[in-house]
């Protein structure tokens, strides 16, 4: 099959007017301009005045927390929401996590995403689960109150994981997964060859938490039994690369902490919003810089501090961007987001945005070979949206409001005009 359009935006050079890619199976063939290619012998579908692009990825999602879109109003502070998000979760039942999980994947698929990575605190239900868009699916992990189980928790994990194509492990954040959650996830990884994801440096009390010894999250933790012998002194990053750290050296020695980030498996680090001038010291030091998912309207509703995208492109991070829970958003719309990053840096191309929900993504899952670009051999995710006016392509792009109306996921097209 041959799918024709006004303009095929691949990702892997400019936009190609009157464009056409030609699909066999569930990959894609031939990428070029419609009259060059295209033979009377072939099925064409022309989808007329639209752009074509790949399919989106979103690189961070909480898709457990579908069903608690509007019920919670924003906190004066970060514990505050943690509060009130326990209070909900305790009325949920599995069957409720199950609706919420299948709800929240199809919204992502109805706004053009074709992959998702979600972190779930119930791997056990992922049987039950229609996955409408391509999975990875993380084992969010905590434990709290019981460190002696860390090898437990993980192992009983990846045992429901093992059955889904796509999986990794995260520990959910240094306040909430202890260092010996960390290193056996470190190890499950390193044996298995999969992803790790975990939460870093989101809120000025975590910040507070880890350096000061006090602040709503420091109280709130304490009163829950979590030993606080952690905390002083030291950063949320800093407390990442010490519970990575794997040699017996001494873990005060920054460069130590850098060199033994180059023996882990790759990391998604979501948020990295609250980092000290000694934290860039830190970052700069890494050879291999590990993929940041950043929130931008998640992290405006908690009004967390300015995410520093300039700094942190310098240093070579791959930088992408996901929808975090409706617990903390409005939906699960890319393009929203990529609206909003947008008008947060608006120096930054369009184009570089685009990059955030495909090539980059598609990089943060080590899939850069298949997804995130339409080009030979790539899995044929695709989606189409309206191309109407005399907007640039990629300004049409990040302008986009709504359903997506066509979408092709592996091959076979879903929605059509």
């Amino acid at each position: 099959m041959i799918i024709r359009a006004r303009s095929v935006v691949t990702m892997d050079g400019a936009p190609i007017e009157d464009g056409a890619v030609r699909v066999t199976g569930n990959r894609i063939g031939e990428v070029g301009e419609f009259p060059k290619f295209a033979s009377d012998n072939d099925e064409i579908l022309d989808l007329g005045e639209c752009i074509l692009l790949p399919g989106l990825i979103n690189a961070h999602c909480h898709l457990d927390y579908t069903c608690l879109r509007g019920k919670i109003p924003r906190q004066k502070s970060f514990t505050n929401w943690i509060r009130a998000i326990n209070a909900e979760k305790a009325g949920l039942t599995a069957r409720d996590y199950v609706a919420s999980i299948n709800a929240g994947l199809a919204e992502a698929y109805r706004f053009g995403t074709t992959t998702i990575a979600n972190l779930t605190a119930f791997p056990e239900l992922i049987a039950s689960i229609d996955e409408a868009v391509q999975t990875w699916w993380f084992a969010e992990l905590i434990d709290l109150r019981g460190p002696k189980r860390a090898d437990e928790i993980a192992d009983t994990a990846v045992e429901s994981l093992k059955s889904t194509n796509n999986w990794g492990l995260a520990p959910h954040a240094p306040f909430t997964a202890s260092t010996n959650v960390f290193r056996r996830c470190h190890e499950i990884a390193q044996r298995e060859n999969i992803l790790l994801t975990t939460h870093l440096a989101e809120s000025r009390e975590e910040m507070e938490m880890f350096r000061d010894r006090s602040g709503p999250l420091f109280e709130f933790l304490q009163s829950l039994g979590r030993s606080m012998d952690d905390c002083g002194g030291t950063t949320p990053l800093e407390m990442f690369f010490r519970d990575l750290q794997l040699s017996r050296g001494d873990p005060s020695i920054q460069a130590g902490w850098a060199v033994s980030l180059q023996k882990t498996a790759p990391w998604i680090i979501a948020h990295l919003n609250e980092l000290t001038e000694s934290d860039f010291d830190l970052l700069s030091e890494i050879r291999q810089k590990f993929s940041i998912a950043h929130c931008p309207r998640s992290h405006a509703y908690f009004r967390h501090s300015d995410f520093q995208l300039p700094r942190l492109q310098r240093l070579g991070f791959n930088i992408c961007l996901g929808t975090d829970s409706l617990a903390s958003n409005d939906d699960l719309s890319l393009f929203a987001e990529m609206r909003a990053f947008h008008k947060k840096f608006p120096a930054l191309k369009p184009e570089k945005t685009l990059e955030m929900v495909t090539v980059n993504s598609a990089r943060a899952l080590r899939r850069e070979h298949e997804l995130g670009k339409i080009t030979p051999n790539f899995l044929a995710d695709m989606i189409a949206i309206p191309f109407r006016d005399s907007s640039a392509v990629y300004q049409t792009i990040l302008n986009f409001v709504g359903q997506v109306p066509w979408i092709m996921l592996h091959g076979k097209i879903t929605d059509t005009y």
